[in-house]
């Protein structure tokens, strides 16, 4: 049997095997933030924006106005430029940068790029209205496939 000692969410747990009390060797935690899981749908970006309220909410910020905008977009990107598999979302709170990550993950290998819209276009502005209204925003591909769109938003 293995007994674990934890003092918080961040610090390291430290396993000793009982009735021999060796020490295991030890291992540093960090809490997996909430993941709300999508299938790509119409209904994926309302459910999106659900979510990113109630994260916020949960990490105290009283104004999420841009991450339910920013995550409407990236979703909605999932949803029509992917349309396959699942879409992931996830808020992160970056504590000491009064930041909030969202990050949208898609089975998609396609990576979003700005590009400049004509003025009769009914697309493609999205990704604009990120770019001014976040901190900073990027593409992470993943060796296994996919990749996680994310933006940092002040809280």
């Amino acid at each position: 049997m293995v007994r674990l000692v934890m003092r918080t969410s961040s610090e390291i747990i430290f396993a000793t095997h009982a009735g021999g009390g060796f020490p295991m060797p030890a291992i540093a935690l960090v809490p997996e933030p909430s993941a709300l899981v999508l299938v790509p749908s119409d209904l994926a970006a309302a459910c999106a924006r659900r979510f990113v309220g109630a994260r916020f909410r949960e990490i105290g910020v009283a104004d999420d106005h841009v991450g339910r905008l920013v995550v409407t977009e990236l979703v909605t990107n999932s949803y029509k430029h992917v349309g396959f598999g699942h879409i992931v979302v996830r808020v992160v709170p970056e504590e000491g940068h009064g930041l909030a990550r969202i990050e949208v993950w898609d089975q998609g290998p396609g990576m979003p790029v700005i590009r400049a819209a004509r003025l009769h276009d009914l697309c493609g502005r999205g990704l604009h209205l990120v770019a001014a209204l976040v901190h900073d925003w990027g593409v992470r591909p993943l060796n296994e496939e996919g990749k996680i769109v994310w933006a940092r938003c002040a809280v």
